[in-house]
């Protein structure tokens, strides 16, 4: 049984998304052990909660500094035990300390086609808006392994998007979650879950 750990940082939809997907069969052989958020206002731990899910809080902010938040969270995830680190929407940056020690073992969800739209500064609606003023036509998510750099680490999916006359950053962004993210995170899950 595949031990994951999901971060996040918002609402969760992605996170969501690989519940559905375990209580539904199209994940086997994998369980959420617990989700951490850098929020404590992030919906997703109360997603977590109303699955039986532990549901923690590591924040920067009560930490005097980076280091010793980076050792709190390190310190945590190897409590559980974790054969995976699911990054959906975790909008901090991860110690490059536990990258190295949990190498291959840490996914994260990108909306865009990669290498397109991606690194520093391209998170959230950032993609979306950034994806229509280069007015591309395809557009889509990535799930990929978690290295050094930011978006850089081996690609594991992708799932192509229709850009749409007249789309707006919101629109697109819900389309890309609904026909990708939401598709290819669970489906790059349960990959790894039976080694396919």
């Amino acid at each position: 049984m595949l031990r994951v750990g999901v971060l996040v940082s918002g609402g969760g939809t992605n996170l969501q998304a690989i519940l559905d997907a375990i209580d539904q069969g199209v994940i086997t052989n994998a369980a959420v052990q617990v989700v951490i958020s850098n929020n404590k206002n992030a919906y997703a731990l109360e997603r977590a909660r109303n699955h039986g899910i532990d549901a923690l809080c590591i924040s920067p902010k009560d930490y005097p500094d980076r280091e010793g938040f980076y050792a709190a969270l390190l310190d945590t995830v190897d409590s559980y035990e974790l054969d995976l680190i699911v990054l959906a929407g975790y909008l901090v940056t991860i110690p490059a300390k536990m990258i190295q020690k949990y190498r291959n073992r840490i996914i994260n969800i990108h909306p865009s086609l990669l290498p397109s739209f991606c690194g520093v500064g391209y998170y959230g609606l950032k993609v979306h808006e950034a994806a229509l003023a280069r007015g591309v036509k395809i557009t889509g998510a990535t799930v990929h392994y978690v290295d050094e750099g930011t978006d850089t680490g081996p690609i594991i999916l992708q799932k192509a998007v229709e850009v749409k006359e007249g789309d707006t950053p919101q629109v697109l962004q819900r389309r890309v979650m609904e026909e990708a993210e939401w598709k290819i995170l669970p489906q790059a899950i349960n990959m790894i879950a039976n080694k396919a």
